[in-house]
């Protein structure tokens, strides 16, 4: 997958990795842990040209580059450095379904029906397992360092997955850090079992979750009993000391993310509630979304871009083109001063059919959907620092003292990073090369048929 021959004073140093020198590496300043080192060069797509020195698997420092890197250098020549990336938006346990799970049509209505078909048919532990460990192997391959995943949390379903979940965690500490939030339609809090639930999250160390709609409801339509609703999951979050990560607001017509806001507010969660989606903000009329945006940021809310699943549902009729194509306002947002991380979310599954959990791929891609591009500015941070604030992770940066887990890219501009997919990046973890070979979907044949 990666050939090291481009980089034969890298593969040279391979024998003795306890000190090395990433000699005139290009790092978007967005994913630098602390200033730029004075007197160091950054170019027009605000890239900082400097010297890593890694020693004993941790950073060392960050200079400015040399104009002779040393004896202990890797010459990159100008290359970007990355920090290992993070998906802060992943279902784990619906993915790699593609294939046996019924037919969605491409629609989000369809998308539940089959779900829900292939669940109550297969998701027992082995197979959760199976196609857990598949995700994060890829993941891991593409140089992901952490992971928060919304489990499929239904009445008779979530002791299954959310052992299994814990399993995963467990095999793959130390590689990539897992988080969960358990999800169900809201009105599930309405019963005895919303506590159930709850109890089941806080003794895996979880979020509270759910998607604002009812069980069985028209997407997008919306629940009188919302505010209600939303009292006792966040109740039932305080009592249990979780945090909150909800689906909120996919479709064109809905509405709720002010109450998931005046929700936080009323119960002093400020600074403790994600809200994946938020879709609709894109119709809103300039005056009514300063004033959204403006209790968004009240209540202290993060906010996480799907673009690409959303791309994949919106608007889908058979023969006919989508005229709909609505994402978050992320620029407006982040002028507010709310925190937004774009994330994967969906993997063939039956709520998107394609993708490969490569944080990379993603990011490249919501440039290119949310026009963050003209300048880059800081487009960077919205899969490294940004997704790490939202998990409450100290990764997705690159500073003096933090393990040396990074990819170096055959590009040297922001344009050529976006420009190519980078099956080539080469991984470092504590500074030792680490690429991963991709999970052969072999693993995966043997899947049983509906």
């Amino acid at each position: 997958m990666n050939d090291l021959s481009l980089f034969p004073s890298f593969a040279a140093r391979l024998a003795r990795p306890e000190r090395i020198r990433l000699a005139k590496a290009r790092v978007p300043v967005a994913l630098l842990a602390n200033d730029v080192p004075g007197a160091a060069e950054v170019d027009r797509d605000g890239s900082a040209l400097v010297d890593i020195l890694v020693e004993n698997g941790k950073i060392a420092a960050i200079t400015p580059a040399l104009a002779d890197g040393g004896e202990d250098a890797v010459a990159l020549d100008g290359r970007h450095v990355w920090p290992l990336l993070i998906d802060a938006h992943a279902h784990l346990d619906k993915g790699h379904t593609m294939g046996r799970a019924p037919d969605s049509g491409g629609t989000h209505p369809g998308a539940r029906a089959a779900t829900t078909a292939d669940r109550l048919a297969h998701w027992n532990a082995d197979d959760l397992l199976r196609r857990m460990e598949f995700g994060l192997a890829t993941a891991d391959a593409h140089g992901v360092a952490a992971i928060r995943t919304h489990l499929d949390s239904h009445e008779g379903q979530a002791e299954i997955t959310w052992s299994a979940f814990a399993e995963m965690r467990e095999r793959w500490k130390g590689r990539i850090t897992l988080q969960a939030a358990g999800l169900v339609p809201l009105d599930a809090y309405r019963s005895d079992y919303g506590a159930r639930l709850a109890d089941i999250v806080a003794a895996h160390g979880g979020l509270l979750g759910g998607v604002t709609r009812a069980s069985g409801g028209t997407h997008g339509a919306g629940l009188d009993d919302i505010d209600l609703l939303l009292d006792r999951l966040f109740a039932l979050a305080k009592e249990r000391g979780l945090d909150v990560d909800l689906h909120v607001d996919e479709a064109a017509q809905a509405d709720s993310l002010p109450h998931v806001a005046r929700a936080a507010i009323r119960h002093g969660y400020e600074g403790r509630v994600t809200c994946g989606h938020c879709c609709s903000l894109a119709l809103l009329g300039e005056q009514e979304l300063r004033d959204t945006i403006a209790l968004i940021a009240d209540a202290g809310l993060s906010i996480i871009t799907l673009p690409t699943v959303n791309m994949y549902l919106q608007d889908r009729e058979d023969g006919r083109t989508p005229r709909w194509r609505g994402v978050t306002p992320v620029q407006e947002l982040q002028a507010a001063g709310i925190p937004v991380a774009a994330a994967g979310d969906n993997c063939r599954d039956p709520f998107f059919a394609y993708g490969d959990h490569d944080m990379l791929d993603t990011w490249r891609q919501a440039v290119r959907i949310l026009h963050l591009d003209h300048p880059y500015a800081d487009a960077p941070a919205l899969a490294g620092p940004a997704p790490a604030g939202v998990m409450g992770i100290d990764v997705g940066t690159i500073g003096a003292g933090r393990p040396a887990d990074l990819m170096i890219l055959e590009a040297w501009s922001l344009d050529q990073v976006i420009a190519r997919p980078h099956s080539d990046r080469v991984l470092l973890r504590k500074g030792i090369f680490a690429n991963r070979t991709l999970p052969s979907y072999s693993m995966l044949r043997d899947f049983p048929t509906p």
